[in-house]
């Protein structure tokens, strides 16, 4: 399985801190937090990659290259000044997979382990949801019985790691495009399958969630 690491956000939250560099590359235990992604997914057994990059992008290249030092294969998808969103940013690079592929954000932080993701899809897409951090307490999701729905309670958090059938997106035109809304709607059509993880994860998106992983030594 190939996979594809979200990077492309411009971390107006981590201002200052992303006023100079991209949030991906700011340092949870003494390494980016891209590069935790890209181990721990190289761990699993995945070894090409691709990864979106828009404003200060060139810092994420610098920083990774082709991947060689890593182990691994990295391409980039690079959009510019105008970042397409997560779903944009997805179709963009679409060409680059012909199979179920994973999806994960380069911000979290977190000890998912990925080879507890299925190897097969039963419909379009596999959300991993944890349980709701204090700024999201109201969740995204209901989880029944490996079945991701839309309504209901108690509802669960995405987190941001995913499987997607390259159909979920191919009718879909290019250009700047959310994610969440095209979840919805196929969670509504009974085609998302899911599994909670309980373990630690963290959405590194302030400063102070930033200083707490650090600080939990996770």
């Amino acid at each position: 399985m190939k996979a594809m690491i979200l990077a492309a956000g411009r971390g107006e939250r981590m201002r200052p801190l992303t006023d100079t560099i991209p949030k991906p590359l700011l340092e949870v235990n003494g390494l980016s937090l891209i590069e935790h992604q890209l181990l721990a997914l190289k761990k699993s057994g995945i070894n090409e990659f691709i990864i979106n990059i828009a404003i200060m992008g060139n810092q994420i290249q610098q920083k990774l290259n082709d991947g060689t030092d890593y182990g691994v294969t990295i391409h980039y998808s690079d959009e510019g000044d105008s970042p397409l969103e997560t779903a944009g940013g997805i179709i963009q690079a679409l060409d680059f997979f012909q199979e179920p592929f994973l999806v994960t954000n380069a911000d979290i932080y977190t000890h998912f382990d990925y080879k507890t993701l299925p190897t097969s899809l039963s419909g379009l897409a596999h959300l991993v949801l944890v349980d709701n951090p204090p700024h999201h307490p109201q969740g995204d999701f209901v989880l029944n019985d490996g079945q991701v729905l839309s309504s209901g309670e108690p509802k669960l958090t995405f987190s941001g790691i995913s499987i997607y059938h390259p159909a979920f997106f191919e009718s879909l035109a290019k250009g700047e495009r959310p994610l969440a809304p095209l979840l919805f709607a196929a969670a509504d059509k009974n085609v998302v399958s899911g599994q909670h993880f309980k373990g630690y994860w963290n959405d590194v998106g302030t400063p102070a969630r930033l200083q707490k992983v650090n600080a939990d030594k996770a």
